[in-house]
This record gives structure tokens, sequence and C-alpha cells, in this order.
């Protein structure tokens, strides 16, 4: 036990499941736990929706809400309820010395711009006029400062007043495993005492769900768990919206306020490997072994993403030695968020001193008290990351 150990005081989540820790933990460990999903609005594809959210619950002025996007009010409200958590919020001399770790994409396209120059087009063989007079006119500035991805960052500095240090990673996966590697590394070398880490995203528009379909990712027809989809279907992705943040602090910084303490972080470690003749299989292996050793029990928290080659992969490399939980299965593919996700709800067990029962028929039970959970993010097409969530 060190006064640099890194730690987690708060957690904030929205997911289809709904929102709060308690609505998550009593959902994910019932007997046989249930996704929301919608399967009409963007048929043939499957999302996991956003519940209905009361956002002034965490952004009180209108104007606030009303300049972000749907994304950003998501990421701007789920950092609020973690600070909530975290015991932290309002408090002005907190705030004003915490680091802000975002990992987040851009922006969503105005739709409506966009079909109104698919419709224009058609009508002209003149395409760059046409185009000039859009940019003149349709394409202002603001549309496009809109679409910025530190965005996110800036608003919950506005609203929640944390204006220590800002980042912003990008990198789908990669970013949500870049901006929790990055925190507990300063935490852990004295540079930082306290940081807010997370990410949000909103999958509920067209041009997000097309980016996926675009790379052959995404899984159509009826809903499958995570482990079990159909190759004949599409690519295994099924999406979703929401958000997870966490408030990282060193145990000396969180035992000084009195804070509590859900769990505490040990290594995170990344990769970026070639996948190609089980080179991926064969490395989230030694991750794995590397961090929790070859033995069990242990819990797996996976934020598998359901793209056939990483998550055929992943479980190959795992389920020998530790008992897996997908819990996309019950959130769906949430890109940025994925590893925070995983962290959270890997804290959450730890916390509860219980372990989830298996999210769908394929994973295994688990008995025992879970002392350590691995929680994992292996990215649809790239990057690779592990952290070690042990009890505090």
């Amino acid at each position: 036990m060190s006064p640099h150990d890194v730690v987690i005081t708060g957690i904030g989540l929205v997911s289809s499941l709904g929102e709060g820790n308690d609505v998550h933990w009593e959902k994910m460990t019932a007997d046989h736990p249930v996704p929301v999903i919608d399967t009409e609005r963007f048929a043939p594809f499957t999302v996991h929706p956003l519940p209905e959210i009361d956002w002034s619950l965490q952004i009180a002025k209108r104007g606030d809400q009303r300049q972000m996007e749907t994304w950003q009010r998501l990421g701007t409200y789920v950092a609020g309820l973690a600070l909530d958590d975290a015991g932290m919020k309002g408090d002005e001399s907190l705030c004003a010395t915490m680091d802000m770790i975002v990992a987040a994409g851009g922006g969503e396209r105005d739709q409506e711009v966009d079909e109104s120059i698919l419709a224009a087009s058609l009508d002209t063989n003149d395409r760059a006029v046409l185009l000039n007079q859009k940019l003149m006119t349709d394409l202002r500035p603001t549309l496009f400062l809109a679409q910025l991805s530190n965005l996110l960052a800036g608003n919950i500095s506005i609203v929640h007043k944390v204006t220590g240090s800002s980042r912003t990673f990008m990198g789908e996966e990669g970013a949500g495993v870049a901006a929790v590697e990055t925190a507990a590394a300063r935490i852990r070398s004295g540079q930082s005492s306290h940081a807010l880490v997370g990410a949000a995203f909103q999958t509920e528009h067209p041009d997000m769900l097309l980016a996926y379909q675009l790379g052959g990712q995404l899984q159509r027809g009826q809903w499958q768990p995570v482990w079990n989809r159909d190759p004949s279907q599409g690519g295994g992705v099924f999406t979703g919206s929401g958000g997870a943040f966490l408030v990282l602090e060193s145990r000396k910084h969180a035992e000084a306020r009195g804070a509590r303490i859900y769990a505490r972080i040990g290594n995170v470690v990344s990769d970026r490997v070639r996948r190609s003749n089980g080179t991926l299989e064969n490395r989230l292996r030694e991750m794995a072994a590397g961090l929790a050793g070859e033995t069990g029990p242990h819990l797996v928290l996976s934020a598998a993403s359901g793209a056939y080659e990483a998550t055929i992969a992943e479980r190959k490399a795992l389920e020998d030695r530790y008992a897996l939980r997908g819990l996309t299965t019950l959130t769906g593919h949430v890109k940025e968020a994925q590893f925070p996700f995983a962290m959270a709800f890997a804290a959450l067990a730890v916390a509860h001193g219980e372990a989830y029962p298996p999210f769908d028929p394929s994973e295994p039970a688990f008995a025992g008290d879970p002392r350590t959970v691995l929680a994992t993010a292996v990215g649809s097409s790239h990057f690779e990351g592990m952290a070690l969530i042990g009890a505090a």
C-alpha cells in the first residue's frame, strides 16, 4: 500500500440500462440480466438506446444545454454524476485543481444540411459551384466549431468548474484506454493528485451508424449476446449510447478528505499489435498473465466490441483461465467509453465483494469474492488495453 496508489472514488454511469451506479448494479446482478434494445428506428440495425434523462439535474442552465449536441450533454451529465458520487461537485478548491482527461470523437453532423446538399446535387452538373454556394450559406463556421472533439472537456469545465489541466484523446476504443492509462500514470508519479476521466458516445444518429457500416462492422438481424454473433449477418457490432466517467485520486489525497474508495487501480497496459496469424490472441494472453497471473480464479469485465476477429481472439485468449463477462451484451458497443465502462463495472464488483452472474448462457459461473477483477477493451479494429482492479 502506497500514498501514490491510484484509487477510484467516483463513478458516473448512463447506458441503455438506466442512470447511476445503483440502477446498473441492480440490473446487472439480476438472475438473468436483460439488455434494452431498439430494433425499429434504424432497422435492419439494432441499437441500445439512451434512457430518458432530465438534463437539468446536472446541467442547470438551459442555454448550456441548447448549445451542446447530445453526446456533449451526455458526457457533461455523466461527468456531473461522477463528481457527485465522489463528493466533489460544487467544491471549488477541489474542482479548480482537478485534472481532466476525456476520450472523444467528432461531433454529430447536421443531417438536414447533408441531405440538402445531396438533394441539390441531383439537379446540377456543376458541383463545384453548388458547394461554394453551400459554403457561403448552410456551412457556417459555428457548424464546424460544434464538431470539435475537445468541446466535451470545455463544456465540463464550464458547467462543473473543473479547471485544472485538460487533455482530449481521439482514437475510438484506444482513446478510452489512453485516457485512463495517462491519468493513472500521472497520479502514480505524483504529477497529479486527482483527475476526472471518461467518455460518452451517442449512437442514435445516422452518421454514427454510417461510419460503422462503411467499415463493415455493424450486425444486422436478430440481437445476440456479444460472444455468439452470426458472421453471416454482418460485422458483429451492436452499438449503444452511454457514458462513463471516473474520479481517480491518489490514496493520500482520497484519505485526507475522507473519501469513500471503491477500488484500487493496479497496472494499466496497452498495445497495438498486428492482428494476423494468431498474434492478437497470443498478445492478449500475455497481457492478462502479466497483470493477473496465469492461475485464477479471476473475473474479467470485458468490453469486447463483438467484431469477429477481435472478439474471438479475446475469448480464446482468456476463457481457459478467467471467467469472462461480456458487458457489451448489456450496454452495446459505446466506442470511446468502452474501457471506462469496463473499469467502472469492475470497481463496483470489487466494492460490493460480489461477482456478476453470467450475462448469457455461454459464460461460466464464478464462485467467491472477486478481490481482483481484470477490465479489458480490445478495439474492433485496433488497440488493446487491460487494467487490474483490486480491493482498496
